[in-house]
């Protein structure tokens, strides 16, 4: 048998581990790419969470002497009609980056709304050193999902704007 002969499908066997090295590289790239991204929008939500909890704050300090209301919808922290002028605490409703939409979920108390939260009900990535704004309702299935974390305000606490800043990663 001549050399050549012998040597007959070698590099197409080479071609095929290479292929299959670079698939498994690429699979391994991708689920990174997409820990990452999903880490981001976590990120993201942290802080429109954030802003919403501190418009709330705001609103209930800007109350009129005396009183510390809560918005009735989340309108009301776009366009304060509680004075003669045109006051924003949001400039914006936020969306939310688990969902894509401005579909937040009023945490109330009674008709005051004090915090929102998520609709996503996907487990998040991170499960410590959370912001203080962010309260952790008990989980209901035994894992804490994005809709179990409050954005909200301590009810309790004197109306004051300035709440703790979100931590960014």
């Amino acid at each position: 048998m001549s050399p050549r002969h012998r040597q007959a499908g070698g590099l197409y066997l080479l071609m095929l581990f290479a292929v299959f090295g670079l698939g498994l590289g690429l699979a391994r790239f991708g689920s990174v790419w997409s820990t990452t991204a999903w880490r981001e929008r976590e990120t993201e939500l942290i802080f429109a969470g954030g802003e919403i909890a501190r418009a709330i704050a705001r609103y209930r300090a800007d109350s009129p002497a005396g009183r510390s209301d809560f918005p009735q919808t989340l309108g009301d922290l776009l366009e304060d009609r509680r004075v003669p002028y045109v006051r924003r605490h949001l400039r914006r409703l936020y969306r939310d980056p688990m969902t894509g939409l401005a579909d937040w979920v009023p945490v109330r108390e009674g008709e005051r709304i004090v915090g929102v939260r998520s609709r996503s009900e996907r487990e998040p990535l991170r499960s410590g050193a959370l912001p203080d704004f962010i309260r952790v309702k008990p989980p209901r299935e035994g894992s804490v999902h994005y809709s179990d974390w409050i954005f909200r305000i301590d009810p309790l606490a004197p109306a004051t704007p300035a709440l703790t800043e979100a931590r960014r990663p």
